[in-house]
């Protein structure tokens, strides 16, 4: 039986002020968010082929065929008919008391043309897979290795789900981006991608694995970005006495879709596997809580030349490691110390399976996993 999942997600407060992109990859729940929390909404679901034949031959009908009495109004997929923006932008300037939720799987046709038409009249606002407060604490493993896609997870068949989602979806999705001629190309470089998860990509090493120029490589990444399938994690680079990288990482939007990529199955604590997307997941709970309290803070890793690491840095001040052991051993500190003997840390933080919360006498904290997601999600852990 299908669960049906209470997402965190609360856009009521931003909706009294403004319209709103509310965007995300497919399958992330955006249609099902929408439709539970806002029934009575005027909505245009641009996947309906008659909807989309109407609009994309007369985009007034837009304005034509609202009631005087209508105050919230969905467009579904919008990236697929940009030119409606027109239209919004106008019912906006007119109406100032209506609000328009326009919902989209890709940024890249929105950042060519929309953001900048509604510069001003519409907020931003992302859904992203399901969360530890969504899933429940006890979904964690499953969360490891099926990801977070409410049609993945609850599936008797989550691997034949994601192949589906990547195979079909995802090259939809590059079709639909003008790279129809490259798809070849594109499917070995989603192979190389998916190997260099949550890793520092060499653009020329990608390119000769994947068979096209550097070039494209760099194209192919940004796409991806554009398209909410990929985050890019920059590098902190402020550190003088070891030399930083420069290079980002790269992390998928779903733990699930990158295991697939990656060929892995059954991932189990002790594992080789477990620690990298044990991090990965982590990565996901971070980016969404920021997006969800609309935490405008910097997010970034850490590396200096000497394989010095950090995964994870948040405004300067908070550092924080992930390991999947039971017990974290004095060399698995080295990147803590080494990053705060060049920057004032406010807080040093390791998140393991280690049984219970405790702290060294550097202060570096040790946080089991789950309780560090719930005191994330409940408001005990600060990120600022």
């Amino acid at each position: 039986m299908k669960t049906e999942y209470k997402r965190i997600l609360n856009i009521n407060n931003i909706l009294e002020h403004k319209s709103l992109f509310f965007l995300g990859p497919r399958q992330t729940g955006k249609t099902t968010f929408l439709a539970k929390n806002y029934p009575e909404a005027r909505t245009f679901n641009l996947l309906e082929a008659d909807v989309f034949r109407d609009l994309s031959a007369n985009p007034e009908y837009l304005r034509q065929r609202l009631n005087p009495s209508d105050r919230l109004v969905i467009i579904d997929e919008v990236q697929k008919l940009p030119v409606l923006l027109d239209e919004v932008q106008t019912i906006l300037d007119r109406n100032k008391k209506i609000r328009f939720i326009l919902t989209g799987s890709s940024a890249r046709k929105l950042k060519r043309r929309g953001i900048n038409l509604l510069a001003g009249r519409a907020w931003t606002c992302h859904l992203h897979p399901l969360v530890s407060p969504e899933a429940g604490p006890h979904r964690l493993l499953d969360r490891i290795n099926r990801g977070g896609l409410p049609s993945v997870i609850d599936s008797p068949f989550p691997n034949e789900e994601l192949k589906a989602y990547v195979g079909t979806y995802l090259q939809e999705e590059i079709r639909a981006e003008g790279l129809t001629r490259s798809i070849e190309n594109f499917s070995r470089f989603l192979t190389v991608a998916g190997l260099s998860n949550g890793q520092i990509v060499n653009f020329t090493k990608a390119g000769n694995d994947a068979q096209v120029p550097p070039r494209t490589i760099r194209e192919y990444y940004q796409v991806m970005e554009d398209t909410l399938i990929l985050h890019q994690l920059p590098p902190f680079q402020k550190t003088k006495i070891r030399k930083p990288v420069a290079t980002s990482k790269y992390y998928f939007f779903d733990v699930g879709v990158a295991n697939h990529l990656m060929s892995r199955r059954e991932i189990l604590p002790g594992s080789p596997e477990f620690g990298a997307t044990l991090e990965h997941l982590i990565f996901l709970e971070i980016k969404a809580y920021l997006d969800y309290r609309r935490l405008d803070l910097p997010l970034t890793f850490w590396r200096s030349q000497t394989k010095l690491e950090v995964d994870f840095l948040l405004e300067d001040s908070l550092a924080i490691e992930v390991k999947g052991s039971e017990h974290v051993a004095e060399s698995d500190l080295k990147g803590l110390r080494g990053l705060a003997d060049e920057i004032q840390l406010k807080r040093k933080v390791v998140v393991s399976r280690e049984a219970q919360l405790r702290r060294t006498e550097d202060g570096i904290e040790m946080w089991p996993i789950v309780q560090f997601l719930e005191s994330l999600w409940g408001g005990e852990f600060k990120l600022s």
